[in-house]
């Protein structure tokens, strides 16, 4: 039987990044450090993996654990090494960002967790390099957008042009001209207009859209026309 016990041995963790859309805001999810270092400062949701699970069960695993969420868009898409990131042992981290709409969420992510949500630009500091896992998730995300209609697990089945738009904004991190989003929007033939109105911001109120999702599949190069400076690098 061949043994490893001339190589080092390392720690593994899952680290979650979770991205909700309250219809006005894109946010990010945190937690407070339970255990030192960095005890009580705010941090991705996130727990070591156990010898009897894959990395998936293990983000699944914290997820629920730390928040109460259960279900969700979940997605690996970094690992992250650097010999000094963790003081105190050794410790990869597999990362995964998730997508959810906040309202959708709102009654599994109780007080009982101690979850916040924060404006994804208006958050605290974070503990180790969890400041630059969710500037690559934010990266990943805006490419994921572009090839798949992902961006729609943030929104509810029927949205609003002005939420589509601010939502657009927000993972893009770019200011949109109304007229021209709205114009090239309908132009694609990507969404359903439905019948119904949002009369919650004006008497005149905006018109329900939902995602035709057999177009987008087959379609979804035309984001690009909507986004034309969206960078793809990774």
């Amino acid at each position: 039987m061949i043994e490893y016990s001339s190589q080092p041995h390392y720690l593994v963790a899952v680290d979650c990044i979770v991205f909700g859309f309250d219809g006005e805001t894109l946010k990010l999810l945190l937690v407070k450090r339970s255990l030192e270092p960095e005890i009580n400062k705010w941090s991705l949701i996130g727990g070591f993996v156990g010898a009897e699970e894959s990395t998936d069960d293990a983000a699944i695993k914290v997820l629920k654990k730390n928040t109460g969420l259960d279900g969700i868009y979940l997605e690996q898409f970094k690992v992250y090494g650097k010999p000094d990131r963790d003081p105190i042992e050794r410790t990869l981290s597999v990362a995964y960002f998730a997508l959810i709409d906040i309202k959708k969420y709102s009654q599994q992510l109780n007080a009982d967790y101690h979850a916040e949500w924060f404006p994804i630009n208006e958050r605290p500091e974070l503990i180790f390099d969890h400041n630059t896992m969710v500037a690559d998730a934010r990266k990943r995300l805006r490419y994921k957008a572009a090839l798949h209609p992902i961006l729609f697990e943030l929104l509810p089945k029927k949205f609003t042009l002005p939420q589509l738009q601010t939502l657009f904004e927000a993972v893009n991190d770019m200011k949109i001209d109304t007229g021209n989003f709205n114009r090239k929007m309908n132009s694609t033939g990507l969404l359903v207009k439905l019948d119904e109105k949002d009369k919650s911001s004006s008497k005149k109120g905006a018109y329900y859209f939902k995602l035709n999702h057999k177009k987008y599949r087959s379609d979804f190069h035309l984001v690009f026309n909507l986004l034309p400076n969206l960078s793809l690098d990774l």
